[in-house]
Protein backbone atom coordinates (compact mmCIF):
# COMPACT_ATOMS: atom_id res chain seq x y z
CA UNK A 1 0.00 0.00 0.00
CA UNK A 2 2.64 2.42 1.09
CA UNK A 3 4.84 2.00 -2.04
CA UNK A 4 3.43 0.64 -5.10
CA UNK A 5 0.07 2.93 -4.76
CA UNK A 6 2.69 5.61 -5.86
CA UNK A 7 2.65 4.22 -9.46
CA UNK A 8 -1.16 2.94 -9.53
CA UNK A 9 -1.84 6.16 -8.32
CA UNK A 10 0.87 8.24 -10.21
CA UNK A 11 -0.33 11.54 -12.88
CA UNK A 12 2.45 13.10 -14.22
CA UNK A 13 3.17 16.88 -12.99
CA UNK A 14 1.78 19.63 -16.54
CA UNK A 15 4.28 21.90 -17.32
CA UNK A 16 3.48 25.24 -18.59
CA UNK A 17 6.32 24.96 -21.27
CA UNK A 18 8.42 22.13 -22.46
CA UNK A 19 11.96 22.54 -23.91
CA UNK A 20 12.86 20.07 -27.19
CA UNK A 21 16.47 19.07 -26.52
CA UNK A 22 18.30 17.36 -29.31
CA UNK A 23 19.04 13.85 -28.97
CA UNK A 24 20.55 10.61 -29.90
CA UNK A 25 19.41 7.80 -29.83
CA UNK A 26 21.63 4.65 -29.22
CA UNK A 27 21.10 1.34 -30.69
CA UNK A 28 23.54 -1.37 -29.87
CA UNK A 29 23.41 -4.68 -31.97
CA UNK A 30 25.17 -7.78 -32.81
CA UNK A 31 23.68 -10.35 -35.42
CA UNK A 32 20.30 -8.76 -35.62
CA UNK A 33 19.62 -7.92 -39.36
CA UNK A 34 16.26 -8.83 -39.06
CA UNK A 35 15.63 -7.24 -36.24
CA UNK A 36 16.83 -3.71 -37.98
CA UNK A 37 14.98 -4.74 -41.16
CA UNK A 38 11.66 -4.65 -38.48
CA UNK A 39 11.99 -2.34 -35.84
CA UNK A 40 14.58 0.80 -36.81
CA UNK A 41 12.00 2.39 -39.23
CA UNK A 42 9.94 2.83 -36.05
CA UNK A 43 12.37 5.16 -34.80
CA UNK A 44 13.77 6.93 -38.16
CA UNK A 45 9.92 8.29 -38.82
CA UNK A 46 9.82 9.83 -35.26
CA UNK A 47 7.75 12.65 -35.17
CA UNK A 48 10.60 15.04 -33.64
CA UNK A 49 11.43 18.27 -35.13
CA UNK A 50 14.41 19.37 -33.61
CA UNK A 51 17.47 17.87 -34.34
CA UNK A 52 18.15 14.64 -33.37
CA UNK A 53 20.52 11.39 -34.41
CA UNK A 54 20.27 7.44 -34.59
CA UNK A 55 23.78 5.80 -33.28
CA UNK A 56 23.75 2.23 -34.50
CA UNK A 57 26.51 0.58 -33.07
CA UNK A 58 27.17 -2.69 -35.51
CA UNK A 59 29.53 -4.64 -32.32
CA UNK A 60 31.31 -7.22 -34.38
CA UNK A 61 28.34 -8.49 -36.49
CA UNK A 62 28.99 -11.85 -38.30
CA UNK A 63 25.58 -11.53 -40.54
CA UNK A 64 24.17 -8.67 -42.83
CA UNK A 65 23.49 -5.85 -40.25
CA UNK A 66 26.41 -3.80 -42.18
CA UNK A 67 24.70 -3.85 -45.41
CA UNK A 68 21.13 -3.38 -43.77
CA UNK A 69 22.53 -0.26 -42.33
CA UNK A 70 24.05 0.83 -45.25
CA UNK A 71 21.40 0.45 -47.06
CA UNK A 72 19.20 2.71 -44.49
CA UNK A 73 21.54 5.32 -44.62
CA UNK A 74 20.62 6.08 -47.81
CA UNK A 75 17.40 7.58 -46.77
CA UNK A 76 17.98 8.70 -43.62
CA UNK A 77 20.89 11.49 -43.02
CA UNK A 78 20.61 11.52 -39.04
CA UNK A 79 21.39 7.72 -39.21
CA UNK A 80 25.18 6.74 -37.78
CA UNK A 81 26.67 3.27 -37.86
CA UNK A 82 29.82 2.44 -35.37
CA UNK A 83 31.40 -0.38 -36.82
CA UNK A 84 33.40 -2.42 -33.90
CA UNK A 85 35.38 -4.92 -35.46
CA UNK A 86 37.70 -6.53 -32.54
CA UNK A 87 35.86 -7.30 -29.14
CA UNK A 88 37.22 -5.51 -25.84
CA UNK A 89 39.22 -6.97 -23.72
CA UNK A 90 38.32 -7.89 -19.86
CA UNK A 91 34.91 -6.01 -20.49
CA UNK A 92 32.22 -8.22 -20.94
CA UNK A 93 28.69 -7.85 -22.44
CA UNK A 94 27.27 -4.51 -24.30
CA UNK A 95 29.39 -2.39 -22.13
CA UNK A 96 31.83 -1.55 -25.00
CA UNK A 97 29.69 -1.22 -27.48
CA UNK A 98 27.22 0.86 -25.52
CA UNK A 99 30.20 3.38 -24.38
CA UNK A 100 31.15 3.46 -28.09
CA UNK A 101 27.68 4.76 -28.63
CA UNK A 102 27.33 6.98 -26.16
CA UNK A 103 30.83 8.72 -26.64
CA UNK A 104 29.97 9.35 -30.45
CA UNK A 105 26.85 10.62 -29.57
CA UNK A 106 26.21 14.34 -30.49
CA UNK A 107 24.07 15.41 -27.87
CA UNK A 108 23.98 15.71 -24.13
CA UNK A 109 20.48 13.43 -23.73
CA UNK A 110 20.79 10.18 -25.03
CA UNK A 111 17.99 7.53 -25.57
CA UNK A 112 18.86 4.33 -25.59
CA UNK A 113 16.91 1.01 -26.95
CA UNK A 114 17.73 -2.52 -28.50
CA UNK A 115 17.74 -3.60 -31.44
CA UNK A 116 14.31 -6.15 -31.03
CA UNK A 117 12.53 -3.15 -29.56
CA UNK A 118 10.47 -0.80 -31.46
CA UNK A 119 8.38 2.72 -30.35
CA UNK A 120 4.66 1.98 -29.47
CA UNK A 121 4.24 5.30 -31.08
CA UNK A 122 6.22 8.25 -33.31
CA UNK A 123 5.94 10.66 -30.29
CA UNK A 124 8.46 8.24 -28.10
CA UNK A 125 11.25 11.06 -28.03
CA UNK A 126 9.20 14.02 -28.14
CA UNK A 127 7.22 12.62 -24.86
CA UNK A 128 10.55 11.29 -23.24
CA UNK A 129 12.38 13.89 -23.58
CA UNK A 130 10.16 16.41 -22.03
CA UNK A 131 10.39 15.21 -19.21
CA UNK A 132 13.65 16.59 -18.91
CA UNK A 133 14.06 19.49 -16.55
CA UNK A 134 17.07 21.31 -15.16
CA UNK A 135 17.48 18.72 -11.86
CA UNK A 136 16.57 15.50 -14.19
CA UNK A 137 19.89 13.35 -15.52
CA UNK A 138 17.61 10.15 -15.68
CA UNK A 139 14.54 9.43 -17.22
CA UNK A 140 13.07 5.63 -16.62
CA UNK A 141 10.77 4.73 -19.25
CA UNK A 142 8.90 1.17 -19.86
CA UNK A 143 9.95 -1.54 -21.85
CA UNK A 144 6.58 -3.93 -22.80
CA UNK A 145 6.34 -7.04 -24.98
CA UNK A 146 3.91 -7.77 -27.68
CA UNK A 147 0.82 -9.18 -26.86
CA UNK A 148 -0.07 -12.80 -28.49
CA UNK A 149 -1.52 -16.05 -27.44
CA UNK A 150 0.02 -17.95 -25.14
CA UNK A 151 0.58 -18.72 -21.33
CA UNK A 152 4.10 -18.01 -21.69
CA UNK A 153 3.40 -14.99 -23.29
CA UNK A 154 1.42 -13.72 -20.33
CA UNK A 155 3.89 -15.24 -18.05
CA UNK A 156 6.78 -13.11 -19.36
CA UNK A 157 4.62 -9.89 -19.53
CA UNK A 158 3.50 -10.44 -15.83
CA UNK A 159 6.83 -11.20 -14.23
CA UNK A 160 7.61 -7.64 -16.90
CA UNK A 161 4.85 -5.56 -15.60
CA UNK A 162 5.71 -6.70 -11.66
CA UNK A 163 9.46 -5.61 -12.24
CA UNK A 164 8.48 -2.28 -13.18
CA UNK A 165 5.76 -2.14 -10.61
CA UNK A 166 9.01 -2.32 -8.06
CA UNK A 167 11.55 -0.29 -10.09
CA UNK A 168 8.85 2.90 -11.17
CA UNK A 169 7.25 2.62 -7.75
CA UNK A 170 10.77 3.18 -6.11
CA UNK A 171 11.51 6.16 -8.21
CA UNK A 172 7.95 7.47 -7.55
CA UNK A 173 9.09 7.34 -3.81
CA UNK A 174 12.64 8.73 -3.94
CA UNK A 175 14.40 5.57 -4.16
CA UNK A 176 15.51 4.47 -7.81
CA UNK A 177 17.36 1.35 -8.05
CA UNK A 178 17.38 0.28 -11.61
CA UNK A 179 16.14 0.86 -15.78
CA UNK A 180 15.66 -1.35 -18.24
CA UNK A 181 17.79 -0.93 -21.50
CA UNK A 182 15.18 -1.59 -24.12
CA UNK A 183 13.74 1.88 -22.61
CA UNK A 184 15.48 4.50 -21.02
CA UNK A 185 17.48 8.01 -21.35
CA UNK A 186 20.36 9.59 -19.59
CA UNK A 187 22.37 12.93 -20.02
CA UNK A 188 26.16 11.97 -21.14
CA UNK A 189 27.02 14.31 -18.40
CA UNK A 190 26.14 11.61 -15.62
CA UNK A 191 27.86 8.78 -17.54
CA UNK A 192 31.19 10.96 -17.38
CA UNK A 193 30.76 11.64 -14.02
CA UNK A 194 30.37 7.46 -13.19
CA UNK A 195 33.38 7.17 -15.30
CA UNK A 196 31.17 5.07 -17.15
CA UNK A 197 30.50 1.13 -16.70
CA UNK A 198 34.41 0.99 -15.47
CA UNK A 199 33.06 0.26 -12.03
CA UNK A 200 31.29 -2.67 -13.32
CA UNK A 201 33.04 -3.59 -16.62
CA UNK A 202 33.67 -7.23 -15.71
CA UNK A 203 29.88 -7.74 -14.76
CA UNK A 204 28.49 -9.45 -17.87
CA UNK A 205 24.82 -7.53 -17.55
CA UNK A 206 24.60 -4.18 -15.71
CA UNK A 207 24.62 -1.97 -18.48
CA UNK A 208 21.25 -0.35 -17.44
CA UNK A 209 20.39 -1.78 -13.92
CA UNK A 210 23.67 -1.88 -12.32
CA UNK A 211 24.65 1.46 -13.44
CA UNK A 212 21.78 3.04 -12.80
CA UNK A 213 21.95 1.89 -9.47
CA UNK A 214 25.07 3.47 -8.75
CA UNK A 215 23.66 7.00 -10.06
CA UNK A 216 20.47 7.51 -9.65
CA UNK A 217 19.02 9.57 -6.94
CA UNK A 218 16.10 11.01 -5.26
CA UNK A 219 16.68 14.07 -7.36
CA UNK A 220 17.82 13.51 -10.68
CA UNK A 221 15.45 10.36 -11.66
CA UNK A 222 11.97 10.80 -13.41
CA UNK A 223 9.79 8.76 -14.53
CA UNK A 224 7.28 8.38 -17.87
CA UNK A 225 4.98 5.89 -18.22
CA UNK A 226 2.61 7.65 -20.79
CA UNK A 227 1.84 4.95 -23.31
CA UNK A 228 3.24 6.47 -26.41
CA UNK A 229 6.61 6.73 -24.38
CA UNK A 230 6.27 2.98 -24.41
CA UNK A 231 8.78 0.19 -26.43
CA UNK A 232 7.81 -2.92 -27.53
CA UNK A 233 9.79 -6.07 -28.34
CA UNK A 234 9.07 -10.00 -28.90
CA UNK A 235 8.83 -12.38 -26.28
CA UNK A 236 10.43 -15.09 -25.86
CA UNK A 237 8.91 -18.60 -27.28
CA UNK A 238 10.61 -21.27 -25.53
CA UNK A 239 10.77 -21.73 -21.40
CA UNK A 240 14.66 -22.37 -21.57
CA UNK A 241 15.24 -18.73 -23.73
CA UNK A 242 13.40 -17.10 -20.68
CA UNK A 243 15.00 -18.45 -18.06
CA UNK A 244 18.41 -17.70 -19.36
CA UNK A 245 17.18 -14.02 -19.90
CA UNK A 246 15.82 -14.14 -16.44
CA UNK A 247 19.01 -15.43 -15.26
CA UNK A 248 21.30 -13.14 -16.55
CA UNK A 249 19.20 -9.97 -14.66
CA UNK A 250 19.09 -11.94 -11.83
CA UNK A 251 22.71 -12.50 -12.01
CA UNK A 252 23.17 -8.56 -11.69
CA UNK A 253 20.92 -7.58 -8.97
CA UNK A 254 23.49 -9.37 -5.82
CA UNK A 255 25.69 -6.29 -6.74
CA UNK A 256 22.90 -3.45 -5.93
CA UNK A 257 23.24 -1.21 -3.08
CA UNK A 258 22.90 -2.95 0.33
CA UNK A 259 19.28 -1.68 1.50
CA UNK A 260 17.95 -2.19 -2.09
CA UNK A 261 19.15 -5.99 -1.66
CA UNK A 262 17.78 -5.69 1.60
CA UNK A 263 14.55 -4.55 0.58
CA UNK A 264 13.70 -6.43 -2.68
CA UNK A 265 14.30 -9.58 -0.71
CA UNK A 266 12.23 -8.90 1.52
CA UNK A 267 9.56 -8.33 -0.80
CA UNK A 268 10.54 -11.84 -2.70
CA UNK A 269 10.56 -13.35 0.23
CA UNK A 270 6.76 -12.27 1.36
CA UNK A 271 6.24 -13.39 -2.44
CA UNK A 272 7.38 -16.51 -2.03
CA UNK A 273 6.02 -17.45 1.66
CA UNK A 274 2.37 -16.11 1.37
CA UNK A 275 0.59 -19.52 -0.16
CA UNK A 276 2.52 -21.59 2.01
CA UNK A 277 1.81 -20.07 5.15
CA UNK A 278 -1.57 -19.48 4.38
CA UNK A 279 -1.87 -23.51 3.75
CA UNK A 280 -0.66 -23.78 7.06
CA UNK A 281 -2.83 -21.32 8.99
CA UNK A 282 -5.87 -22.56 7.22
CA UNK A 283 -4.57 -26.41 8.12
CA UNK A 284 -3.65 -25.34 11.42
CA UNK A 285 -4.98 -22.08 13.17
CA UNK A 286 -8.04 -20.21 12.94
CA UNK A 287 -9.16 -21.19 9.23
CA UNK A 288 -11.26 -18.10 9.24
CA UNK A 289 -8.91 -15.19 10.33
CA UNK A 290 -6.36 -16.86 7.84
CA UNK A 291 -8.96 -16.31 5.00
CA UNK A 292 -10.16 -12.78 6.27
CA UNK A 293 -6.41 -11.32 6.41
CA UNK A 294 -5.82 -13.37 2.66
CA UNK A 295 -8.81 -11.53 1.38
CA UNK A 296 -7.95 -8.00 2.62
CA UNK A 297 -4.64 -8.38 0.95
CA UNK A 298 -6.08 -9.82 -2.20
CA UNK A 299 -8.65 -6.46 -2.04
CA UNK A 300 -5.62 -3.80 -1.63
CA UNK A 301 -3.45 -5.99 -4.20
CA UNK A 302 -6.58 -6.06 -7.11
CA UNK A 303 -6.80 -2.50 -6.44
CA UNK A 304 -3.31 -1.55 -6.62
CA UNK A 305 -2.73 -4.13 -9.70
CA UNK A 306 -5.65 -2.93 -11.51
CA UNK A 307 -4.93 0.97 -11.46
CA UNK A 308 -1.25 0.09 -12.42
CA UNK A 309 -2.00 -2.15 -15.14
CA UNK A 310 -4.46 0.30 -16.83
CA UNK A 311 -1.58 2.86 -16.99
CA UNK A 312 0.95 0.29 -18.13
CA UNK A 313 -1.39 -0.66 -20.67
CA UNK A 314 -1.73 -4.26 -19.71
CA UNK A 315 -5.35 -4.38 -18.22
CA UNK A 316 -5.93 -7.28 -19.93
CA UNK A 317 -3.66 -9.70 -17.58
CA UNK A 318 -5.81 -8.25 -14.85
CA UNK A 319 -8.19 -11.12 -14.77
CA UNK A 320 -5.61 -13.60 -14.81
CA UNK A 321 -3.48 -11.76 -11.99
CA UNK A 322 -5.00 -13.98 -9.03
CA UNK A 323 -3.08 -17.25 -10.98
CA UNK A 324 -0.09 -15.31 -11.89
CA UNK A 325 0.48 -14.12 -8.41
CA UNK A 326 0.32 -17.83 -7.60
CA UNK A 327 2.70 -18.39 -9.87
CA UNK A 328 5.22 -15.60 -8.86
CA UNK A 329 5.92 -18.77 -5.91
CA UNK A 330 6.92 -20.79 -8.60
CA UNK A 331 8.63 -18.10 -10.48
CA UNK A 332 10.99 -17.68 -7.87
CA UNK A 333 11.63 -21.47 -7.25
CA UNK A 334 13.30 -21.38 -11.10
CA UNK A 335 15.27 -18.63 -10.40
CA UNK A 336 16.55 -19.10 -7.09
CA UNK A 337 19.62 -21.16 -9.23
CA UNK A 338 20.61 -17.09 -10.53
CA UNK A 339 21.78 -16.79 -6.86
CA UNK A 340 24.90 -18.56 -7.29
CA UNK A 341 24.91 -19.23 -10.90
CA UNK A 342 27.87 -18.25 -13.34
CA UNK A 343 26.76 -15.06 -16.04
CA UNK A 344 26.94 -15.89 -19.70
CA UNK A 345 30.17 -13.88 -21.06
CA UNK A 346 28.14 -13.03 -24.11
CA UNK A 347 25.21 -10.25 -24.48
CA UNK A 348 23.62 -11.31 -27.17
Amino acid sequence: MFLFRKLATYQPEEKNTTVQHPVSIIVCARDEAHNIVKNLPGILVQDYKTTHEIVLVNDNSTDETKYVIDEFKRSFKNLNMIELTQEAKMISGKKFPLSMGIKSAKYEIVLLTDADCVPASEFWIQKMQATYDEQTDIVLGYGAYHKKPGILNKLIRFETFHTALQYLSYALAGNPYMGVGRNLSYKKNIFFKNKGFSSINQIPSGDDDLFINQVATASNTKINIDPDTHTLSESKNTWSDWMTQKYRHYTTSKYYKTKHKFLLGLYSLSLFLVYPLLTLSILFFTWWIALAVYGIRFIVQAIIYFKAMKKLNEKDLFPWFLLLDIWMFFYYIFTVPAIWKAPRKNWN
